[in-house]
C-alpha cells in the first residue's frame, strides 16, 4: 500500500509509541471508540487489544477501508467517508473516545470543527490526537508564549489540553519532514457561553493578524467606544495580543455579542 500524498498519509509504525498512544485512552469494555484515519490499522490493533465495547473507524480512502475491513472483520465497523462530512451524524447514548493520527493538512480544520459542536461534552469524552508538533505547540500554548494565538484560545475555551510527548519523523512511513506530538484533549463539562463560535474566531483573527501591535488597534476595529470598553474590561491597551488571557478574550467576545 503506497501512502497517498494528496491525503496527507503518514503511517505511524513504531510499536512502542502505538502502545503508549492506546494506553492514553484508558479504554475499558464499556467504551465506544472512534478512530479517524486508521491507515493500515497499526493503532487499530492496539485499540482492539483493549477490548472496547465498540470500535468505529472512519477512513476516507476506499482502498484503506477495504484493507481494514479484511484485516479485522467483524471486530469493528468501518465508515468509508471523510470525517468532516460525517461526524455530525454521530449519536450515542454515552460520550465516545476518539483517536486519530491526523493528516497535517486538515488537522486544524478537524479540531475547530469539533470545538464548534454546542454540546461537545455530551458527544465526546476524550480526544487522543497526533498533530504536527508546530500545531500541537500552538494548541497547548498559554498567554505570553510566542506560540499563543487563535488556536490556543479556541481550544482552551472548550477543552482541557495536555501534550504527552513528541514523536520523531523516523517513527512514520513515509518519513515526514517535521516532528509530531501526541496531545490529549478533554471537553470541559462547563465553559463560558459564546453565542456563535464564529464571533470568537473573528475577534481572535483581528487581534492576532497584527500580533506585534498593541491591542488598541484591534479594539478600535471592534468597538466604537473602544477606550471606554477597554476601561470596563480593565484592559491595558498598550499590551500585545499574546499578553491577554483566554478569559479576557472570552469577555471581549461576550461584550462584542452583547453590543452587536
Amino acid at each position: 500500500m503506497k501512502p497517498k500524498k494528496s491525503l496527507g498519509q503518514n503511517f505511524l509504525k513504531d510499536e512502542n509509541i502505538l502502545f503508549d498512544i492506546a494506553e492514553e485512552g484508558k479504554i475499558n469494555n464499556e467504551d465506544i471508540v472512534i478512530e479517524i484515519g486508521p491507515g493500515t490499522g497499526n493503532l487499530t490493533k492496539e485499540i482492539l487489544n483493549r477490548n472496547p465495547k465498540k470500535l468505529i473507524v472512519i477512513e476516507k480512502d476506499k482502498q484503506l477501508s477495504d484493507i481494514i475491513e479484511k484485516k479485522f472483520g467483524k471486530n469493528l465497523h468501518v465508515i468509508n467517508k471523510d470525517f468532516l462530512n460525517c461526524y455530525k451524524d454521530i449519536s450515542f447514548e454515552n460520550p465516545v473516545k476518539v483517536f486519530g493520527n491526523l493528516p497535517y493538512n486538515i488537522s486544524t480544520k478537524i479540531l475547530i470543527s469539533l470545538i464548534k459542536i454546542n454540546n461537545i461534552s455530551q458527544v465526546f469524552k476524550k480526544f487522543i490526537f497526533v498533530f504536527q508538533k508546530e500545531v500541537a505547540d500552538r494548541i497547548i500554548a498559554e498567554k505570553d508564549d510566542h506560540n499563543y494565538g487563535r488556536l490556543s484560545i479556541l481550544s482552551s475555551w472548550k477543552l482541557e489540553k495536555k501534550k504527552i510527548f513528541d514523536i520523531s519523523p523516523k517513527k512514520f512511513y513515509p518519513i515526514p519532514k517535521v516532528w509530531s506530538s501526541l496531545v490529549v484533549l478533554k471537553p470541559k463539562l462547563k465553559c463560558e457561553k459564546i453565542n456563535k463560535t464564529k464571533n470568537l474566531e473573528h475577534i481572535t483573527n483581528i487581534f492576532f493578524n497584527q500580533r506585534r501591535k498593541m491591542i488598541k488597534k484591534p479594539m478600535k476595529q471592534l468597538f466604537i467606544n473602544y477606550e471606554k470598553i477597554g476601561k470596563e474590561l480593565k484592559l491595558d491597551l498598550n499590551l500585545r495580543p499574546q499578553n491577554l488571557s483566554v478569559e479576557k478574550y472570552l469577555e471581549i467576545c461576550q461584550l462584542y455579542e452583547e453590543l452587536s
